[in-house]
């Protein structure tokens, strides 16, 4: 896959209270306005893979406004491979064109497969896999969030040897992929901080799995309600920040996280003098979609 990955480099940002810490983004989002980020990072190794074990399909899972399998799709697209896309729940199969990321998808020429979200949760289970063998013909599976072994390969190559002056490592964490990749990255003393997007800690076993080093931490405090759950005060950041540093924020995944970093400085956690990079994962696309749901509840929209 060859993209101007030049395009990330490390800005430095701006937050209220900063004063005492350097606080910078890496730009991984201007990678690709699609295929950014971790989405990259992640698709990278495992195209690789289904290339030369000679498929020429790609079948992956998500949800409503997956920036996984907006990239998944715009990878086919753009690399010929035919792509196919099973989606958590049945209600959506008469909604595409109300929905941006799965009209995106379709137009790229994913093919869909809507189910319920019970039969959703059987999406690794080997006879479920063998029952969509039979009905699509061989495939490449990539997991749900693209998270598995060569994902975390790609992931690691998003630190380079400029990043090992900054003590702190920062990263939203939705299936633990990515986290394992900057932790095996790190350096041993650095920390990475992943700040996850959904309730609970259970992505503690899951990045575990990859993870190499003890040198992290997964941060709960600031998922906002769970998964794609957003309000008004999260909005007012994310468009403050914008204003202030005109770099675009994600509402499920990077918005998140750099509230809760500038909460974390306002109470101190970080230690004077500390120089903290923060890992931009792209999924910009999702903000069409999710500021259709905002107008609905008559909430501001992300600017």
């Amino acid at each position: 896959m060859i993209f101007k990955l030049e395009n990330s480099i490390n800005v430095r940002v701006y937050l209220p209270n900063t004063i005492d810490v350097e606080l910078f983004i890496k730009r991984e989002d201007a990678i690709h306005p699609i295929i950014s980020g971790n989405k990259y990072r992640k698709l990278k190794y495992n195209i690789e893979a289904a290339k030369i074990e000679g498929k020429h399909t790609l079948l992956t899972f998500g949800g409503a406004f997956s920036n996984h399998i907006a990239a998944v799709a715009e990878a086919g697209r753009v690399y010929n491979l035919k792509t196919i896309g099973i989606i958590r729940g049945e209600e959506l199969s008469s909604k595409i064109n109300d929905n941006a990321t799965l009209k995106y998808a379709q137009d790229c020429g994913m093919q869909f497969k809507f189910i319920s979200r019970t039969d959703f949760r059987n999406k690794e289970d080997l006879d479920f896999i063998g029952n969509l063998k039979q009905e699509f013909g061989d495939f490449y599976a990539i997991p749900e969030g693209g998270s598995n072994t060569l994902a975390v390969k790609g992931c690691e190559e998003i630190l380079t040897k400029a990043d090992s002056n900054f003590n702190y490592i920062c990263a939203p964490a939705g299936t633990g992929g990515t986290l394992a990749g900057l932790i095996n990255a790190s350096k041993s003393n650095q920390q990475v901080l992943g700040f996850s997007a959904l309730k609970g800690d259970f992505l503690q076993e899951d990045i575990s799995k990859f993870a190499k080093q003890d040198n992290w931490k997964l941060i709960t405090d600031y998922h906002f309600g769970g998964y794609a759950k957003i309000n008004a005060e999260l909005i007012t950041f994310m468009n403050a920040f914008k204003a202030l540093n005109n770099v675009r924020l994600d509402p499920v995944y990077t918005g998140k996280m750099l509230f809760g970093i500038q909460d974390m400085i306002i109470k101190d956690y970080f230690p004077k003098g500390s120089k903290i990079l923060v890992i931009h994962t792209g999924g910009l696309q999702g903000i069409t979609g999710m500021n259709s749901r905002l107008k609905q509840k008559n909430l501001p929209l992300i600017q």
